[in-house]
């Protein structure tokens, strides 16, 4: 899964957000912002990557256990498909 490229992080005052780009800005009428882990997994997910693989890169630069890890990418991975960012 990778993210669709009509949506864009930007960094406004060192807050990250995410916004629609093109035609999606009609249809899309939300703001998310992210923490410092989502936009680290946003970053990753501009490439196409694996649950399994977000969970490595989470835990190879965080200090975090791989059952939190794997809990927290559940839960961005869920909030971006209910979203419909997701190119799955």
């Amino acid at each position: 899964m990778k993210i669709k490229d009509t949506f864009q992080l930007v960094t406004v005052a060192g807050e990250h957000m995410v916004i629609p780009i093109g035609e999606q800005s009609v249809d899309f009428q939300a703001m998310i912002t992210l923490n410092e882990t989502g936009a680290f997994l946003w970053e990753k997910l501009q490439e196409e990557m694996s649950e399994e693989q977000l969970v490595c890169a989470l835990t190879d630069v965080y200090e975090v256990g791989k059952e939190m890890a794997e809990e927290d990418v559940r839960k961005f991975l869920s909030i971006l498909r209910r979203k419909n960012i997701l190119k799955l």
